[in-house]
């Protein structure tokens, strides 16, 4: 078999991302006919720029699904083929087997990988590590920003000098230290784990209780329900046989988190929750003055029903806006962490890694190292896109 061109190349690469294509056209042709059926959601598409942020999010969204599943991607990420190593684009597989893929459509790493393969499957972990770790620092940002701006005083106070103190902690040696074996021997991590996740439980627990405890015979049911759930989910999360945190026995365990992502998941969340409490603090504070938060009062609402059910609600706008932008912040740091071998396994297809596995020959092999930046690049510039249509349309409200 001969090298293919670039424009074979090319047409073989778009035809293996046939599933993303497809669920993008029903993802927008639905959205699109129900858009004003969807609130903020519906007017993103109203925007040109928050569409094109939503395409490219979208597509490395369903790309790293379909690519878990094993239905774009042309090979394992981590089989080697010797023959194959720094081969540029297009390059046949000699003697391929049977029901292999006869090509490296954006050729071999230094081990032989593929490039193509690796960049499906860098995705994945992304859209697994990225946008939940952003979910968690969220949690405690609100958890904790709520009560700081609408009490003030002495709570206020003590919270914001602890976030100060870990904002000015530079991250990059926090995660040195973090991912040592000497620390990881201790436990830190998952005792910080343990600590960080719970506050999702709490959110759950105040945002039920201030809601429904007037109506004890549907609150008491729901919060067992609710809560029960996301305690066994906790458990399983923090939990590991033969580390530190044991708290379920292993048959219990819904699924074990690697200790590796484990650290980075708990570095992630423990450098992105004090930006989150300084934003929901100064928008309580701001929120709390308004006419709507008085008349709350008025009718003798209490305390966290306000700052859950009238103040949060009317800063979502403000917040959509930065998770949105959070997530491109966690991708870059992953793609960081990667690149510095930090938490991740050494061969992991995670973009980072493999960064940094391709500019050691980058003056002689670009592809390596071009295809896994070209996705990071293309992912973030999805998010601030995104964030900025969201923001154009949240300020028209």
């Amino acid at each position: 078999m001969e090298e293919l061109s670039w424009g074979a190349i090319i047409l073989r690469v778009l035809a293996q991302f046939t599933p993303v294509w497809i669920s993008l056209v029903l993802v927008f042709v639905v959205s699109i006919m129900f858009k004003r059926r969807l609130g903020l959601y519906g007017k993103l598409f109203d925007s040109l720029i928050g569409m094109i942020g939503f395409a490219l999010v979208m597509f490395w969204v369903f790309a790293g699904v379909y690519g878990a599943f094993d239905l774009i991607v042309t090979h394992d990420s981590l089989s080697q083929i010797a023959g194959m190593k720094n081969k540029p684009p297009g390059t046949p597989i000699s003697g391929a087997a049977e029901g292999l893929y006869p090509y490296y459509l954006l050729g071999g790493d230094n081990l032989g990988r593929d490039v193509f393969s690796r960049m499906v499957d860098g995705a994945w972990v992304v859209v697994q590590i990225a946008p939940l770790a952003t979910v968690f620092a969220f949690m405690v940002g609100i958890t904790l920003g709520l009560p700081a701006g609408f009490y003030g005083g002495k709570l206020d106070t003590a919270l914001s000098f602890l976030a100060n103190l870990i904002l000015a902690f530079p991250v990059i040696l926090l995660f040195y230290l973090l991912v040592t074996p000497e620390i990881i021997a201790t436990g830190i991590p998952n005792y910080m784990a343990t600590f960080l996740f719970v506050f999702p439980l709490i959110f759950a627990a105040v945002m039920l209780n201030s809601r429904y405890h007037t109506r004890p015979r549907l609150r008491t049911p729901l919060m067992i329900g609710v809560l029960g759930t996301l305690g066994w989910l906790y458990l399983s999360l923090v939990s590991e046989v033969g580390s530190k945190v044991h708290l379920i026995p292993g048959f219990a365990d819904l699924f074990d988190v690697p200790g590796g992502i484990l650290v980075v998941f708990v570095s992630v969340v423990f450098v992105n929750s004090p930006t989150v409490f300084r934003i929901v603090r100064g928008l309580t504070m701001d929120i709390k003055t308004r006419d709507y938060v008085a008349a709350a009062q008025t009718r003798g609402e209490g305390p966290w029903y306000i700052m859950l059910w009238e103040i949060l609600p009317n800063a979502r706008g403000p917040l959509i806006v930065d998770f949105c932008l959070r997530i491109g912040y966690t991708t870059i740091l992953l793609g960081t962490l990667g690149f510095f071998g930090l938490g991740l396994p050494p061969e992991s297809p995670d973009w980072g890694t493999t960064i940094n596995d391709g500019r050691r020959l980058l003056r002689i092999y670009l592809h390596p190292a071009l295809v896994p930046a070209f996705s990071l690049l293309t992912l973030v510039l999805g998010l601030n896109l995104l964030a900025d249509g969201l923001r154009e349309e949240s300020l028209r409200d």
